[in-house]
């Protein structure tokens, strides 16, 4: 019997096209079996192709919610996360997932190798690396780009999945951070690839707001207080630098003060020895 992969796919239903894109990288995966939801982000999916579930929610509650949403409609050890635009590399990305979940049981999440479909270079924020290096070479990291991954269903019920409260961006920081707080890893596995097309997540017209505030969501919900001082201290600074219209510092403003003033969900302080374990890795969470 072939092993059974969970996919939950997220959509808004606004790229019908690239969801059907999406759906038939999932379905055409060999040697797994997969078990396929749809969620519909406060719109109503298109037609499915047979065997696809669709889950529409009355509202659009936001992209971690939405992906959250979905887990309990699908069976399987493993979770694939994919995003509507995004799609599979192969017919063999998640058959070569299930291997290497097996082959190393403190494997919590794998992110595969994202290519620009244009042929391009890999942009810098595919691979969640301070040092982005070759984009080619595997390892284990301590962020997460979350359009397409794979995660092990216990391990992200420990760390509580992916946090609801931050409706989009930086939530696969997020999780990686409680990933590695419960003991498991987070690695990027160029054994398994994805597409995606090199937009800029700022192409939201929310996405500066959204960015300032969930950085200090990241530092109240998960580092101890005199990292995470340091940590907003130094984002709020670097953010700053980057500024080039009023605009963008109005919502960088009103982002951090929102972090600062908003409820973000449950605190679990990351321990001294995970954050030490981050710094070994090269990224301490001040950076």
């Amino acid at each position: 019997m072939s092993p059974q992969v969970a996919c939950v796919l997220l959509t808004q239903a606004k790229r019908p096209d690239e969801l059907l894109r999406a759906v038939d990288s999932v379905l055409r995966q060999r040697d797994v079996d997969v078990d396929v939801i749809v969620v519909g982000n406060g719109a109503e999916p298109p037609g499915m192709p047979e065997g696809v579930r669709v889950l529409t929610l009355p509202e659009n509650v936001g992209i971690p919610a939405g992906r959250n949403a979905g887990i309990e409609w699908v069976s399987g050890d493993l979770v694939l996360f994919l995003d509507d635009d995004a799609w599979l590399a192969g017919d063999d990305v998640l058959a070569t997932a299930v291997r290497l979940f097996a082959a190393d049981p403190d494997l919590g999440v794998a992110q595969p190798m994202v290519h620009d479909p244009e042929g391009g270079p890999t942009p810098r924020r595919f691979v969640p690396r301070l040092r982005v290096g070759d984009p080619a070479r595997s390892g284990e990291i301590v962020a997460l780009w979350e359009g397409a991954c794979v995660a092990r269903r216990a391990v992200l019920q420990q760390a509580g999945a992916w946090p609801d409260e931050f409706f989009y961006m930086h939530e696969g920081i997020d999780l990686a951070w409680r990933v590695m707080g419960a003991g498991y890893t987070v690695r990027y596995c160029t054994e398994l690839g994805a597409y995606h097309p090199a937009v800029t997540p700022e192409r939201h017209a929310e996405g500066r707001y959204l960015s300032a505030r969930n950085r200090v969501w990241l530092a109240r919900r998960n580092l101890p207080t005199a990292v995470a001082v340091v940590y907003v201290s130094v984002w709020f600074l670097l953010d700053s630098v980057r500024l080039r219209s009023i605009v963008a510092v109005r919502e960088h403003l009103r982002g951090y003060l929102a972090g600062m003033r908003l409820p973000c969900g449950q605190r679990r302080a990351l321990s001294w020895p995970t954050i030490a374990r981050m710094a070994r890795l090269g990224r301490p969470p001040i950076i």
